[in-house]
């Protein structure tokens, strides 16, 4: 039996991995209630770390700064919900106008193909569309009082695992590095695989933050341009597009798609395109130059393992596996050294700790 487990059998070791693999996500996919805030808060620590570590510099205890940490990403949140309040407030209230207008929409895609039957069945089973009193014994009831007091437990409990999970890795991180570099390698390795936690660490933490600013201006630009074209609630929209900027590929469609159906609801005739293109344009001019201007191309991350990480973590863990995919990807590069490696880190001689750690963004 033993030598069986030993085997070198190329087969036995592709079949092993696919296993632990396959149960590794099941396991996550079934337990998402749990580790998907924890992840996100690992994923916050990390990129809250640098801010620890100066923290550290200027004389304040280990156990202090993780709390102050802990204390201004949860404000963040805090804050993000509040200027998110008048978004979500403001969606409920067109809701029903949107839903006319999609149906109205959706009625003039019909009436172009009444005199083809065939054709029309096949549109009609397509989109789904039902009128009259059918649509409306159909159409989904909007979540009341009880069901926000009933998902208010659930919320809560995610929270602390979030808020918990933070603090715990901000005060323990440098102890959980030491014990993953002496479980994965050797004590040789030790040293080359610390380097790696630390160049992990300043990628997502830089790039989080320049992410951060880039977003943040697209949304101000958005919003502007929105206001001169005169869609409602113009800045709304810019905070739309630049949180959901943070996923890659998925929240730009989202946005595209919400555009149009704003287009359509303010404007009439060639008009109802305007929204969309101008996002599309700014969304261009983000994508190709903006981005790899500030973030460089060391870090030049290959389009569809993007593409496949955000599919698998959205898939698993819905929204929060959009917002950790790409750091999750990254810490996983960087550990593997396949970015452009460091001279010392490729060879694993000693080096300054200060010394800034390799530089590059997802593109």
């Amino acid at each position: 039996m033993q030598s069986f487990i030993s085997t070198r059998d190329p087969v036995l070791r592709v079949a092993t991995i696919a296993i632990a693999v396959i149960l590794v996500f099941a396991t996550l996919k079934l337990g998402a209630e749990i580790f998907a805030p924890m992840a996100m808060g690992v994923v916050a620590g990390v990129i809250l770390a640098p801010i620890t570590q100066a923290l550290e510099r200027v004389g304040l205890p280990v156990g202090l700064s993780a709390v102050l940490v802990l204390l201004l990403g949860v404000s963040g949140l805090f804050a993000l919900a509040f200027l998110l309040e008048p978004m979500v407030g403001r969606l409920v209230e067109e809701l029903p106008r949107i839903k006319w207008e999609l149906r109205a929409t959706l009625q003039d895609i019909r009436d172009l193909f009444r005199g083809i039957d065939a054709v029309n069945r096949e549109v009609g089973a397509a989109l789904g569309a039902e009128t009259g009193a059918d649509a409306q014994s159909t159409a989904p009831e909007m979540p009341g009082v009880t069901d926000a007091l009933l998902l208010a437990p659930f919320v809560l409990a995610q929270l602390l695992i979030f808020c918990g999970t933070l603090f715990f890795f901000l005060l323990t991180r440098k102890s959980i590095y030491r014990g993953l570099a002496r479980l994965i390698g050797t004590s040789a390795d030790t040293l080359v695989l610390l380097r790696r936690f630390d160049a992990a660490e300043r990628m997502v933490a830089r790039y989080f933050f320049t992410i951060t600013l880039i977003n943040a201006g697209l949304g101000v630009f958005l919003g502007s341009v929105l206001s001169l074209i005169g869609v409602p609630g113009p800045f709304i929209w810019g905070a739309a597009a630049a949180l959901l900027n943070f996923m890659v590929y998925v929240g730009p469609m989202m946005m595209t798609v919400g555009l149009l159906l704003a287009g359509l609801v303010a404007f009439n005739g060639l008009m109802v395109l305007a929204p969309v293109a101008a996002y599309l344009l700014l969304n261009l001019l983000e994508s190709q130059f903006v981005t790899p201007a500030l973030l460089g191309r060391h870090m030049a991350v290959n389009p569809l393992l993007i593409f496949v990480s955000l599919v698998v973590w959205l898939w698993i863990w819905g929204p929060i596996g959009g917002i950790v995919a790409i750091p999750i990807l990254v810490i996983t590069i960087v550990m593997l050294d396949l970015f452009e490696p460091d001279s010392d880190t490729a060879t694993g001689q000693d080096a300054d700790p200060d010394e800034p750690a390799p530089q590059g963004a997802v593109s």
